[in-house]
């Protein structure tokens, strides 16, 4: 097959295309209304309007107040400064920090970093389908925890993780040793798909990241809930109420919130059609295919994510005849992408490595249709079988 002059994008999982209206809204902050929001003339405060007018609208949407929100550049500075902010102001209280081991690595080599500090760090594992049970968490909660922090959905496998009913362990488990633990989710992935509100997830910090949600890279936010301990982490000229300092990124800010509110106000509607490419993916695949194997939860997964590995085959020549036929398709995490270990999801749900490393990420997004399945559903049967029959590029040695 030759070069395909289509572009079919199933990678929504690792970024999104900005849409118009979010970089229509944008625009004048890089130009005509390109003042510093934290200074005083006319210029400067339609700014710090935009800014505030965009903070409102990200409140009203997960459901807390706007001195709880924290501009970022990102779901990576989220979750490190979340987790950096509540350790080191809880340090003096207890120094046990409670994770997963299928956590995007900003929280991983977040979490590995302060353990050089003296935290300690408790990796839970997940049962075959990525699945946290909320009871680990209670065993293994300390009268020396201060931080739990699971994340709402995996970037990799898709699965959803029961982070209410986590929330709700920890602070059960809180009140019986009469201590403060808080609870962070990485909510990086659920954003344009899950229900966000912050006082029904229970949580007392969220990522998110608007590149996930058809907003611009290089912004995000953070919720941190009002009383919590936390220390700053970007120390300067005291913007965000004094929690990250920093000039605001005005114009991403003001993306940032328009995308996001037009991801939820059509987040039903998205989020049925993905489940029904979805589902015509996955069965698809497992029908044309021989031994291929769906990883993460078969009912409790994101709307647009499909996960699947193929025995004696790798995934990264499948990704590059995908890419050959105009197709856009991952491995895993895009953060991690080009490593040539298996991905520490797959291994952390009992994949050996040799399944693992021939596994296909399928993310889909709003503007899929049901003519790019049916193309790709008929490359990829074709790409595989001619791959297993290439010693040299199989799985096999």
């Amino acid at each position: 097959m030759g070069l395909s002059e289509r572009l079919i994008y199933m990678d929504h999982a690792a970024t999104t295309a900005v849409r118009p209206e979010a970089l229509e809204a944008m625009l004048p902050y890089f130009g005509v209304s390109f003042g510093n929001p934290s200074s005083i003339y006319t210029l400067a405060q339609e700014a710090r309007n935009a800014v505030d007018d965009a903070r409102q609208t990200i409140a009203g949407l997960i459901g807390c107040r706007i001195s709880e929100l924290i501009f970022t550049s990102g779901g990576t500075e989220s979750d490190n400064t979340a987790l950096k902010g509540v350790a080191f102001a809880l340090r003096n209280v207890g120094n046990h920090i409670i994770t997963t081991a299928i956590e995007h690595h900003a929280i991983l080599h977040t979490c590995h970093q302060l353990e050089q500090f003296g935290f300690d760090v408790t990796y839970l594992p997940v049962d075959r389908h990525g699945l946290v049970d909320p009871d680990d968490v209670a065993k293994a909660i300390t009268d020396r925890t201060i931080l739990v922090s699971v994340m709402l959905a995996n970037n990799e496998i898709g699965t959803i993780e029961p982070v209410a009913a986590i929330a709700r362990t920890v602070k059960q488990e809180a009140r019986r040793l009469d201590r403060n633990i808080l609870m962070h989710t990485d909510a990086v992935q659920g954003a344009g798909f899950l229900d966000l509100n912050v006082r029904e997830l229970g949580v007392d910090l969220m990522s998110l990241s608007a590149h996930k949600f058809h907003g611009p890279k290089g912004v995000g936010v953070l919720y941190v809930k009002r009383g919590t301990p936390f220390e700053p982490q970007m120390m300067g000229g005291g913007q965000e109420r004094e929690r990250r300092s920093g000039t605001e990124n005005v114009p991403g800010i003001v993306g940032m919130a328009e995308a996001f509110r037009l991801a939820c106000q059509e987040r039903e509607t998205t989020a049925a059609r993905c489940v029904a490419m979805r589902d015509r993916i996955i069965e698809g695949l497992q029908d044309r295919v021989e031994h291929a194997h769906l990883n993460g939860h078969p009912v409790e997964r994101l709307p647009n994510n499909v996960n699947i590995s193929f025995e004696a085959v790798e995934g990264e020549p499948i990704l590059l005849g995908l890419d050959f036929a105009g197709i856009s398709a991952s491995s895993g995490s895009a953060c991690s992408s080009a490593s040539l270990e298996p991905s520490h999801v797959l291994l952390a749900i009992g994949l050996a490595a040799e399944l693992a490393q021939g596994s296909v990420r399928i993310t889909l997004g709003k503007d899929n249709t049901d003519e790019e399945v049916d193309y790709m559903l008929s490359v990829i049967p074709d790409l595989v079988n001619r791959l297993r029959a290439m010693p040299s590029l199989s799985g096999v040695q």
